[in-house]
């Protein structure tokens, strides 16, 4: 058990749940604790429909035989005092259940409530900032450690800009750049909540701004993501696009809270595209893409177009591979790393959100509550747990 449990959480019928286990990514990550959870775990899948739970446990038990005796939890996201008896009945709660700002914060609160970890795959930053105005302060109060971004977005990003600063020199101003590639697709579910989230412009900035309000503000050190602009990076020799994303976010709350990252922390994120045509194209169907979605009526359409549910094929995910490059500077060092592995929205999502939940049961952690990034909350035991599960945190070459 996690040393942060009393005997009131030790106790509890579950050790982790899936929740939204029957979805496209919810399967995957279900796949992934069937084959790779303890024995001993006691774990659970959850979701509104029971007869896609049962379809579920017998896909998962022809992969672990023992597993056709998985519990089964009935909740829908919409039942309040279902979400309280879900989260009371286990030590860890993991969600793929988006959008999340419309499905999410039930069970954020149900947690913060009942002193359960919670992780999610959430890249909606409006979503984040309620979260913490809402929920932090109970959280805390409870012991609860609520960890947003725990898939793509935003683990290789967080855990990585927290690799590239345990390379470089303690107590100097460090400056950490991101650039991201992959050939992946997405499902269903991504699109439904990428949209969403660029449809919500005016709240995203009023959720920001309310944070801002509550948030403690840092004294004597600065950690900053500034947005950068569209250049050629000699370090990459790739166009480098700034990704608006959640990511940078995540990882400038990383270096608020943690001192390892300097008095004076910057970082940037970019999308890295080898050829100017395609990154103009990418860089205009973005643009194209954020626009229709202001229109309720387009954002419709979008989403009806690849309907949730549904995403690659394991041959197309067999394929797909990421690659976030970083270089890191400071106290006269410079050092290039890299953090890839492969299907980031899926086959490694999945991973990342299922080693997080056990991470979160299982390992030695820091002694912190309330919301947390991956890097605060799970940093050297999760990277540890995610190299050991084949995804690749390397020292390319210092100066």
């Amino acid at each position: 058990m996690n040393r942060q449990d009393g005997p009131e959480r030790a106790n509890r019928a579950y050790d982790v749940v899936l929740f939204g286990a029957t979805g496209f990514v919810g399967a995957l990550t279900a796949e992934y604790l069937a084959a790779h959870a303890p024995a001993d775990c006691r774990w659970a899948i959850a979701g509104r429909d029971r007869a896609r739970l049962e379809r579920l446990r017998e896909r998962l038990a022809a992969l672990r035989p023992e597993c056709a005796q998985l519990p089964l939890v009935v909740a829908d996201a919409g039942d309040p005092a279902a979400l309280r008896e879900l989260a009371a009945s286990t030590r860890v709660l993991a969600t793929t259940v988006g959008p999340y700002v419309w499905y999410g914060e039930g069970l954020v609160a149900a947690c913060a409530e009942a002193g359960t970890d919670y992780c999610d795959l959430t890249g909606e930053p409006e979503f984040v900032d309620r979260m913490f105005v809402e929920h932090d302060a109970r959280a805390r109060e409870t012991g609860a450690r609520i960890v947003h971004a725990c898939g793509f977005d935003s683990v290789p990003h967080d855990l990585g800009a927290y690799f590239t600063v345990r390379q470089l020199p303690e107590g100097v101003p460090l400056t950490v750049d991101g650039y991201v590639r992959s050939n992946a697709l997405f499902s269903g579910g991504t699109l439904a909540s990428a949209l969403t989230a660029m449809g919500r412009g005016p709240e995203t900035l009023r959720a920001a701004r309310e944070r801002r309000l509550h948030e403690p503000r840092l004294l004597g050190r600065r950690a900053r993501a500034p947005l950068g602009a569209p250049r050629l990076s000699r370090e990459t020799g790739t166009w480098a696009l700034p990704l608006p994303t959640l990511d940078p976010r995540i990882v400038a709350r990383s270096a608020a809270a943690l001192d390892r990252y300097g008095p004076d922390f910057r970082y940037r994120h970019y999308a890295s595209v080898a050829w100017l045509p395609v990154a103009l194209g990418g860089t205009a169907a973005l643009g194209a893409t954020v626009a229709l979605a202001q229109v309720p009526a387009a954002r419709r359409w979008l989403m009806n177009r690849w309907e949730p549910g549904r995403g690659p094929d394991a041959e197309r995910r067999a394929r797909s591979w990421f690659t976030v490059r970083f270089v890191g500077e400071g106290g006269g060092r410079r050092v290039f790393t890299e953090v890839s592995g492969g299907d980031p929205g899926y086959g490694e999502t999945a991973k990342m959100l299922a080693e997080s939940a056990l991470c979160l049961a299982y390992d030695e952690l820091p002694a912190r509550s309330g919301q947390l990034t991956t890097a605060v909350a799970m940093g050297d035991a999760l990277t540890a747990r995610l190299t050991a599960a084949g995804i690749r945190f390397r020292v390319v070459a210092r100066r």
